[in-house]
């Protein structure tokens, strides 16, 4: 119960400030902490944060069904921790925002290890050693603190639990991180219940792609990080395509906030057209193409939010799927980026809002212009690139048309063949503009953004080489000099397969 403290009479003779102890209750408390909002994928991310913090070079991730009793377990070779070490990483709040930490410290504000915990599981084992040191655990139980109305943190892990720890024992360091009762990942599914199993197996892959992109910069290069998802290697996802040629770099910038730097680098992506279905696939990353556009914030490495327009007035839309911006602060402007205890929000300042909007605006139309163009050189005139569009669009006042380019050198070579009966060919080339069902194009896009629509995509390249070659020689016979016919053949959607150009051509010379 609450006591008021009798007034005291300090040496500068002023009176001490009267006041009562509200102490938390421990039962609500830690219920309320389960209550943050996390991912399944965010809370782990937030566990590994502690594995880097603490130097880890090996991370293992074990997802075990077993129904009720399923667990998940994180057992890292870093520096481990001391017994009093590990009081202080299980007290929540042991650490706040305002403490000083280690370059390499992902850490915020002390709660991670606990609030990320809690909103999974219901028992929480944390298992250490420090080298040449004797393993020590400590065990937050909601229930007994619920029952004991006490902060009671237990010395042992649950009867029963004690062989999930073993893998610690086989290390000379390193800690695990053990959930137990996980009422919000399996709740009270049976062993055999199929489809609680199958959503347990997709949690499992969220989770995965999830470490791997937040992660990646810790996943790459030499003397990397390696994380295991039971039992696979977790793959570095690059949200911005380095390593294509066709990815964009857009002028890097170098702004400063309260005199630490905060350094920018926009990127557009590859059109589809010049990504195989595989690339296509992967570069969408865990999201999908449209949730991935946007800012990309790094914070010591770590993905702090990837994709978005942190709230500076811009939608996702479809025609900007190919903007992505990355962005790197330090830990030291946490408050300033008004960063929260997930991880997983981040605002830029006021004072950086204008110059942040200027690059987003930028970027989203450069990448605009090579959605639309298909990935050819956004400098590109359309009156070089009109002979060998095939269709057109007409815009009017009200309406815009599809039309067939009566200039493209097919078309112009097939009249002329046909001499005093191209009438038929306008006849039906005008049939062909009236009758395009863009409305029903219109709603297949919609409803299938991500399906694939590069040319070719899926043909029997058999086919492929038999219309090419049957193009070809219809413009050498209106005429054309073999170098010419070729040019106009690559510069259609056929340039994306030089190895049956050349055949084509190579036909011709026999």
């Amino acid at each position: 119960m609450a006591t008021r403290r009798r007034e005291m009479t300090r040496p500068d003779a002023s009176p001490a400030p009267r006041y009562d102890r509200a102490e938390p209750h421990a039962s609500a408390l830690i219920e309320s902490l389960r209550a943050f909002g996390y991912t399944p994928q965010a809370a782990a991310a937030d566990i590994i944060d502690n594995a880097v913090s603490a130097q880890a070079r090996t991370i293992r991730l074990n997802f075990q069904w077993n129904g009720e009793h399923s667990s998940v377990s994180f057992l890292d070779d870093g520096t481990g921790m001391t017994a009093p070490e590990l009081v202080e990483a299980m007290r929540p709040g042991g650490r706040g925002p305002l403490d000083a930490r280690a370059a390499h410290d992902l850490g915020r504000f002390g709660l991670g290890l606990k609030t990320a915990s809690f909103s999974q599981c219901r028992r929480l084992t944390v298992a250490t050693r420090r080298a040449g040191g004797a393993v020590v655990i400590r065990r937050w139980d909601l229930d007994y603190v619920g029952q004991m109305g006490e902060w009671r943190l237990l010395h042992d892990a649950h009867p029963g639990s004690e062989s999930l720890l073993e893998p610690l024992r086989q290390l000379p360091h390193g800690t695990m991180v053990l959930w137990e009762q996980l009422d919000r990942l399996a709740g009270g599914s049976a062993r055999t219940d199929a489809r609680a199993h199958k959503r347990f197996l997709a949690m499992t892959d969220t989770v995965e792609n999830h470490l791997g992109m937040v992660f990646h910069r810790f996943l790459e290069g030499r003397g990397r990080l390696q994380m295991f998802v039971n039992g696979q290697p977790v793959l570095p996802w690059d949200p911005f395509l380095c390593r294509h040629r066709d990815t964009q770099y857009l002028p890097p910038e170098g702004l400063r906030h309260h005199g630490h730097p905060v350094s920018i680098e926009p990127f557009v992506l590859p059109h589809r057209s010049r990504l195989s279905a595989d690339e296509y696939t992967a570069a969408a990353g865990p999201g999908g193409w449209n949730a991935q556009q946007g800012f990309y914030v790094y914070r010591n490495d770590r993905i702090l939010v990837a994709g978005h327009w942190l709230g500076l007035g811009f939608q996702k839309d479809e025609h900007y799927r190919l903007a992505r911006i990355r962005v790197d602060i330090p830990s030291a402007l946490d408050a300033a980026w008004d960063i929260d205890v997930r991880k997983s929000r981040a605002r830029p300042p006021g004072s950086l809002r204008e110059d942040f909007v200027r690059i987003a605006r930028l970027t989203r139309e450069r990448a605009v212009e090579v959605y639309r163009r298909k990935g050819r050189p956004a400098g590109r005139s359309t009156a070089t690139s009109a002979p060998t569009a095939l269709w057109e669009a007409r815009v009017g006042a009200s309406r815009t048309d599809y039309v067939i380019n009566r200039d493209h050198p097919l078309v112009t070579a097939v009249a002329a063949r046909l001499g005093p009966d191209a009438a038929a060919l306008r006849a039906l080339l005008g049939l062909l503009e009236r009758t395009v069902p863009v409305e029903r194009i219109w709603l297949d896009v919609a409803e299938h953004p991500d399906q694939p629509t590069r040319p070719f995509e899926g043909i029997d390249p058999a086919e492929i080489e038999s219309l090419a070659r049957d193009v070809y020689q219809t413009l050498r016979a209106s005429g054309l000099d073999q170098e010419a016919a070729r040019r106009r053949l690559e510069a259609m959607p056929f340039g994306e397969r030089p190895d049956i150009v050349t055949r084509v051509l190579q036909e011709e010379r026999k």
